[in-house]
């Protein structure tokens, strides 16, 4: 097995890249703006600019990187398929072809959806550590989900597995999801979901004291802080999103039957006023037989998902290993 590995994180605004040594130690990481305009023509181009100036920078051919992995916002299928990335302004393509074209000596290419390639990262070196099953959601300005069952990372029919944010929760909401579908997890649970459902509730119910009417532009966080100084509304809109992920993630160990369950992203650090409600509706929904699944706190940051992707590499290159033995 060859002794270098990138792993390449690609977000709306910017790609996190992570140069890896022998025995998978981080050697160096950093991150350039994404360029979205032209369709963005210009990101695969700028990785492989960015990951050539780095082999030269250190003085290591393109014989001795076993490959690249990339984490992709957007459902993705486990040839490396783009099934449309809106952030991105993609279509559908072939991220691989795209790659060999622009710098033929990359020997293996693997491709995931972001989230799924920081659940690897978080199973191999961070909150997943030991286990082998396990599903990951991120709470942020969105909920992105990742799925590994036995140690593989589930791609679906179309790329599309882990989508646990938009599983619909309540189909009789009038607002329309990004996705531009109605009652999806993501309109309740995320940061963004939250204050969204804050906001519509005090202007529905003026009459109710809480401290978030003093604040001009409250936040996610205010909102945390709010409930743990014992503000009633601030710590019942917790309540209503700890009940809901708490039912869907149920819903989904139903399915999968993981290990543990990571609670990643922006939100995961108000801590256990957040963590100890979505895991008592969790408990008290569940299924006997998974009604005990874990808990765990992702560990990794904004650097699972270079981990995730330089372990993709590592894990097909055993595969092929394993196959011609």
């Amino acid at each position: 097995m060859k002794p270098y590995v990138f792993g390449v994180d690609v977000g709306g605004t910017a790609i996190k890249l992570g140069f890896f040594g022998p025995e998978g130690k981080l050697l160096k990481k950093w991150k350039i703006p994404t360029r979205i305009e032209n369709s963005g023509s210009h990101i695969l181009p700028d990785i492989v600019s960015e990951m050539e100036k780095t082999l030269a920078a250190a003085n290591v051919d393109w014989a001795d990187v076993e490959g690249v992995g990339i984490g992709i916002p957007s459902p993705v299928t486990e040839d490396g398929i783009v099934l449309r990335c809106i952030n991105l302004d993609w279509g559908v393509f072939s991220i691989p072809e795209r790659l060999r074209k622009l710098q033929p000596a990359i020997q293996r290419i693997r491709v995931a959806n972001d989230v799924n390639a920081a659940t690897l990262g978080e199973m191999k070196h961070g909150g997943g550590k030991g286990r082998n099953s396990i599903v990951m959601v991120t709470l942020g300005t969105g909920i992105g989900g990742g799925v590994i069952v036995n140690g593989k990372m589930v791609f679906g029919r179309s790329g599309a597995a882990g989508e646990i944010g938009h599983i619909c929760v309540n189909p009789d909401e009038t607002e329309r999801c990004r996705c531009g579908h109605r009652g999806c997890l993501e309109q309740y649970c995320s940061a963004t979901g939250l204050l969204k459902m804050t906001r519509r509730r005090m202007a529905q119910n003026p009459e109710e004291e809480t401290v978030l009417r003093d604040m001009t532009d409250f936040t996610a966080k205010d909102i945390c802080d709010a409930a743990r100084d014992g503000d009633y509304v601030a710590n019942d809109m917790l309540k209503r999103l700890g009940r809901r992920l708490g039912i869907a993630l149920s819903a989904v160990a139903g399915t999968v039957d993981p290990d543990v369950i990571l609670i990643g992203g922006g939100l995961s650090s108000a801590g256990d006023i957040l963590f100890d409600k979505i895991i008592t509706y969790y408990r008290t929904y569940a299924f006997h037989a998974y009604q005990d699944t874990e808990f765990a706190l992702a560990k990794l940051g904004n650097d699972a998902g270079i981990y995730g992707c330089m372990e993709m590499v590592y894990l097909a290159a055993m595969e092929e290993e394993q196959e011609n033995d």
